[in-house]
């Protein structure tokens, strides 16, 4: 029996996550009252219930009643019941961004600005989301993506080591990633974009890629950079750490840094790892005109 609790910033994805778990297999039910959660474990593990995996979608649309939760968690670790929460979050420009484009009002922001709204739910959340098994950031990735990772952890024989690898390349030009855990500097690689011919091109494209990994400091680093990152990995874990971002800069964060992020990433892929990447800045120029 799985039974998981569904929560997060409000705009950040539990709808799509508990659609998600609906898909492969689970018993859902979305806003529920945390003064319930006692009551429906409680009909959910009868001995004669055939439901098996049980997802609960809980909230601040709530209002108070979502103060109840802990008391509502706490009653079910009495009765000896296990459960497990997964957060989803993403970054206050993005949720800004999402509801403008929907153009929902944030249920806290009861005619203050958005901003003012999101930050009270932060506060709101913090507690809940330190107790949190699972933290997915839904700030760079897609919803194929985002199914990708509810399916590792929730439907696949594999173990889940409780670690999402988060990799972003960026420029440093436009500012280091405010979450970063590791920063790494590539900008000691020869760039490519003083080859015309590739100035225009990303590290998406072979032609960059075999020029960024051709040289002895790249390979050098990267063996490096792999068994660096491969050392930590277990120590992260070990210490409980659910989220992991490391991030890649260069100078524009379009060539070198996209190239070894790439690589880092197919390497943790192959290991098996959760592993999401992100190439933040590498249309900017593009869409500067530069």
């Amino acid at each position: 029996m799985r039974f998981v609790i569904v929560t997060g910033m409000s705009g950040a994805g539990k709808t799509t996550v508990i659609k998600i778990l609906e898909d492969i297999g689970f018993f859902c039910v979305d806003n529920l009252p945390p003064a319930l959660i006692p009551k429906m474990a409680e009909i959910i593990f009868n001995p004669g219930s055939q439901i098996k995996q049980v997802a609960l979608g809980i909230d601040i649309r709530g209002g108070d009643l979502f103060s109840e939760l802990f008391a509502g968690l706490d009653s079910l670790r009495e009765q000896g019941y296990d459960y497990e929460i997964i957060f989803l979050d993403a970054s206050d420009e993005e949720l800004i961004k999402r509801y403008k484009e929907t153009r929902r009002k944030h249920p806290l922001a009861q005619g203050d600005r958005l901003t003012v709204g999101i930050a009270k739910e932060r506060a709101m959340l913090e507690e809940v989301k330190e107790k949190a098994n699972y933290i997915l950031d839904t700030t760079y990735i897609l919803t194929r993506e985002l199914k990708e990772e509810i399916q590792k952890i929730f439907s696949e024989d594999n173990p889940f080591n409780n670690l999402i690898i988060n990799i972003l390349s960026f420029g440093f030009k436009y500012g280091i990633p405010s979450d970063s855990d590791l920063v790494f500097d590539v900008r000691f690689i020869p760039n490519p974009y003083y080859i015309p011919e590739m100035r225009e091109q990303t590290g998406n494209d072979a032609e960059v890629q075999h020029y960024v990994l051709q040289w002895d400091e790249t390979k050098k680093f990267m063996n490096q950079l792999k068994d660096m990152v491969s050392f930590l990995l277990p120590y992260y874990v070990k210490e409980g750490k659910n989220q992991l971002v490391i991030s890649i800069g260069c100078t524009g964060g379009k060539h070198r840094s996209v190239t070894v992020a790439n690589e880092l990433y197919h390497f943790l892929r192959s290991r098996q790892n959760s592993v999401m990447i992100q190439h933040r800045d590498i249309e900017k120029d593009r869409k500067r005109g530069k």
